[in-house]
């Protein structure tokens, strides 16, 4: 018998505009314990509606959003939210707080020891892999991948089970937007934790989620394991969207071979 659903979306539809278009149309999602999840799908698919609605930030017109078997407007939302870390583009680490500050809000506001939230503070550092010396600076001294991490910490700074992200490597070059997606990666696992994330880049979401949700138009137009939904899919929006990282593999290929081919001669 399968076990009951950590996240569930039954039915959901969201218009922010009266009804005259949809952000989300009668959608129906559940997501397990543990999993990693990624959104996917063009400008305006509705992903980031849907996930806004997990931790509140957006109500449905109608339907219903559950979190552990319970509605999630049965919850004070303030509350839910701190049991639901949340990482974005950009992160929004407070400029007027060094990062030690930063990461310890939401500990201090669930009044936790202040030898606990130290400690925490700490660990955490050393979990995403910033120096214990970057407790006391503030955001403008860090990078951009650095700001992210110390945003990752945050996050997860009160043990929530679940982290809701939305394109959260976006804004990196690509080579430290592998590295912290990776790393990302390596703590969900490490940490048992589900993860929701929302992304244009199909090809971040085949390599680090273990499951798609391709949206189009407000609906779910494809769900599957990236491997099952690259070998193709019958919904012509999501074939069109998963070839893109085969075709990309394809040229790659083909550059690769070119260039071998020219070092043999």
């Amino acid at each position: 018998m399968a076990s009951d659903p950590l996240i569930e979306l039954v039915h959901v539809t969201k218009s922010f505009d009266r009804g005259r278009s949809h952000a989300l149309r009668d959608v129906s999602l559940r997501i397990d314990n543990g999993g990693f999840v990624a959104l996917v799908g063009t400008s305006g698919a509705g992903k980031t509606t849907a996930l806004k609605m997990i931790n509140r930030l957006i109500e449905p017109d109608c339907g219903e959003v559950r979190f552990e078997g319970e509605a999630v407007e049965s919850f004070d939302a303030p509350t839910l939210r701190r049991r639901i870390g949340y990482v974005f583009q950009g992160i929004g680490l407070f400029p007027h707080m060094t990062v030690g500050e930063n990461i310890a809000i939401t500990p201090r506001l669930l009044r936790w020891p202040k030898g606990d939230i130290e400690a925490r503070v700490t660990e955490l550092l050393d979990l995403v892999e910033l120096p214990r010396s970057f407790a006391a600076r503030f955001p403008h001294a860090l990078s951009g991948g650095e700001r992210q991490r110390a945003g990752v910490a945050r996050a997860i700074a009160a043990r929530p089970r679940v982290m809701l992200m939305d394109e959260p490597f976006g804004a990196l070059d690509p080579v430290t937007r592998d590295t912290l997606g990776n790393a990302y990666r390596v703590l969900h696992d490490r940490l048992g934790m589900t993860t929701v994330m929302v992304t244009h880049d199909v090809q971040e979401a085949v390599l680090l989620a273990d499951r798609i949700v391709v949206m189009g138009s407000g609906r779910v137009v494809a769900d599957g394991a990236p491997g099952a939904l690259l070998s193709g899919h019958a919904s012509a929006e999501a074939s069109a969207l998963m070839a893109m990282p085969r075709r990309q593999a394809e040229r790659i290929r083909t550059l690769l071979e070119a260039n071998g081919s020219e070092v043999t001669r």
